[in-house]
C-alpha cells in the first residue's frame, strides 16, 4: 500500500520527479560507462600483444623492453648476435620467431625492421591477426609496410617511395636518400602501436645504414636471385624470338628470387619476439634465457609486464572512478533536495494521512520508499542504456583505439556500484525523511489539541 500511495505522490509531481529521475539516470550511466571502460581498457591494454609468448632482448629492464618492442617508446636496447638468435631458432620449445631492428625514424614515427613472419604471427587484442587494408607483405628488401595512421596523416598509398632517418629525433639531417623504400602494404586499423609504426626489411634497413653486403650470410637470397638471372638469361639467348610469354615468367619469377625475408640473416637485431609450441614451457625457457653465460640476454613474459605498466598507470583509473562517484553523490543530493523542497507543498497530504491513521513512522517510511523508487528505476534505466550505448559503439571502439569489449559487461564491481548508490540514497533520504516524521508529529498534535 505505501509503494502505491508513493507512485501516486510521484505522479502528482511528474514533471519534478521525471527531471530527478533523468540526473540520476546520468550520473549512474557515467559512472557505469567509466568503471566499464576501465575493467576494459584493462583488459585491452593487457592484450597489445597477445600470441607472443616471450620477448628476448639486451638486460635494460623489464618495461624497458617492453616499451621499446611492443609501444616503440624510449631508447631501444644494444643489438642482439645473430649467433644468439639462430640458438634460439633452433631450440626445440620454439615454434616461430619475430626479430626486430628498432632506432630509425621517419617523419617522427619509429621504423621496425622485421621479416614477413612478423605479419604472420604477432596478434593482439584476442588473439586477432594483422590484416591488409591495401596492398601486400615484403615483396623486395626495400619495401615497407605502414600503420593505418601513417596512411591517414600523411597520406600515403601503395606504390610511394619514402625515406627513412637514422635516429629516434622528429628531425634527422641523416637521412638515408640513396635507399627509398617502396611501399607495398598498408595494416588495417588495430588500434594499436602498430597503426604508428613504419614497417621494412631487415636486409633493407641493413643496407640503408651500411650499403649491399656480398657475405655469404647477408646474400643468400640474392645468390638464388644471380642463378635465376643467369639461367633466364641463356634462356633468352637460345629462344629470344620464339618464347616471349615464358620471358614475361621468368621475369616474375626472378622478380621474387631477389628477396627472401627469411633467408637474410642480419648482423644484430634489437629484440626478438618468441612463439613456443607449448605455451607453459615459457617460465622454463625464460630462465634458460636469463641464465645464458654466452651472451647477456633477457627474456620477459609479456603479459606480466603489461600488468606491471597497468599498475603504474592504477591511479588514472581511480580519480576517474571517484569523479564519477562524486558525480553520483551530487545527483543523489538533488533527490533529497527536490524531496525537501516538495516536502511544505504536502503538509495537506500529510495532515489527510495523518486523519486516516498513518503514523509519523509511516510517512518517514512513505518519503523513502518514494527515493528508493526513483533511484531503482534509473538504475535500471541506466544499465538498459549503457549496454546499448556500448553495443553500438563496440566496432569503433575497437577499430579506433584498441579496445576489444568482452562479455559480460556488468561484472562483480557494476553489482557493488548499484548496492553502493542504493545505501546511499537510503542515506540521503533520512534527511526528507526525517522532516515528514517531524511534520508527522506536528499535525498528530494539532489534531490532538
Amino acid at each position: 500500500m505505501l509503494s502505491t500511495i508513493a507512485i501516486e505522490s510521484l505522479k502528482r509531481r511528474k514533471t519534478t520527479a521525471i527531471l530527478t529521475l533523468l540526473s540520476i539516470t546520468i550520473s549512474i550511466s557515467l559512472l557505469l560507462c567509466v568503471d566499464i571502460i576501465r575493467t576494459q581498457v584493462k583488459t585491452s591494454f593487457t592484450r597489445t600483444v597477445s600470441g607472443v609468448d616471450l620477448i628476448v632482448g639486451a638486460p635494460s629492464g623489464q618495461l624497458n623492453l617492453l616499451l621499446s618492442s611492443v609501444f616503440n617508446i624510449g631508447t631501444p636496447t644494444k643489438g642482439i648476435e645473430y649467433k644468439s638468435i639462430a640458438a634460439l631458432q633452433s631450440n626445440k620449445q620454439v615454434s616461430w620467431l619475430i626479430p626486430l631492428s628498432l632506432g630509425d625514424t621517419h617523419r617522427g614515427f619509429r621504423v621496425v625492421g622485421t621479416t614477413n613472419s612478423f605479419f604472420d604471427h604477432f596478434k593482439y587484442g584476442d588473439m586477432q591477426s594483422l590484416e591488409m587494408a591495401a596492398g601486400s607483405t615484403f615483396t623486395q628488401p626495400l619495401s615497407t609496410v605502414i600503420g593505418a595512421d601513417i596512411a591517414k596523416s600523411l597520406g600515403y598509398k601503395v606504390g610511394d617511395k619514402i625515406i627513412i632517418s637514422h635516429g629516434l629525433g622528429s628531425v634527422s639531417f641523416n637521412n638515408h636518400d640513396d635507399h627509398p623504400f617502396t611501399i607495398s602494404g598498408i595494416v588495417k586499423k588495430t588500434g594499436t602501436p602498430v597503426d604508428k609504426a613504419v614497417y621494412v626489411t631487415l636486409q633493407g634497413l641493413e643496407e640503408a645504414h651500411t650499403g649491399p653486403k656480398h657475405s655469404p650470410t647477408s646474400m643468400l637470397g640474392r645468390k638464388s636471385a644471380d642463378k635465376a638471372n643467369e639461367h633466364e638469361h641463356e634462356h633468352e639467348h637460345e629462344h629470344e624470338h620464339e618464347h616471349e610469354h615464358e620471358h614475361e615468367h621468368d621475369e616474375h619469377t626472378k622478380e621474387h628470387a631477389v628477396y627472401n625475408s627469411e633467408a637474410f640473416t642480419p648482423e644484430s637485431v634489437s629484440v626478438v619476439m618468441l612463439g613456443l609450441k607449448h605455451r607453459v614451457t615459457a617460465l622454463q625457457l625464460q630462465y634458460q634465457i636469463n641464465q645464458s653465460k654466452k651472451e647477456p640476454l633477457m627474456a620477459i613474459l609479456p603479459g606480466m609486464a603489461l600488468a606491471e605498466l597497468w599498475q603504474i598507470m592504477g591511479n588514472v583509473e581511480s580519480l576517474l572512478l571517484g569523479l564519477s562517484g562524486l558525480i553520483v553523490i551530487c545527483a543523489l543530493i538533488g533527490l533529497a533536495t527536490m524531496l525537501l523542497a516538495t516536502m511544505r507543498e504536502r503538509y495537506q497530504e500529510i495532515a489527510v494521512l495523518r486523519t486516516i491513521g498513518a503514523g509519523p513512522f509511516t510517512l518517514l517510511l512513505l518519503i523513502q520508499i518514494e527515493a528508493m523508487l526513483l533511484t531503482i528505476v534509473s538504475a535500471a534505466l541506466s544499465l538498459g542504456l549503457v549496454a546499448g550505448l556500448m553495443s553500438a559503439l563496440k566496432p569503433w571502439l575497437s577499430s579506433t583505439y584498441g579496445l576489444f569489449l568482452s562479455s559480460p559487461l556488468f561484472g562483480q564491481s557494476s553489482v557493488i556500484i548499484i548496492l553502493l548508490i542504493l545505501g546511499c540514497t537510503y542515506l540521503v533520504s533520512l534527511f526528507p525523511a526525517v522532516a515528514a516524521y517531524r511534520r508527522g508529529l506536528h499535525a498528530g498534535l494539532n489534531a490532538n489539541s
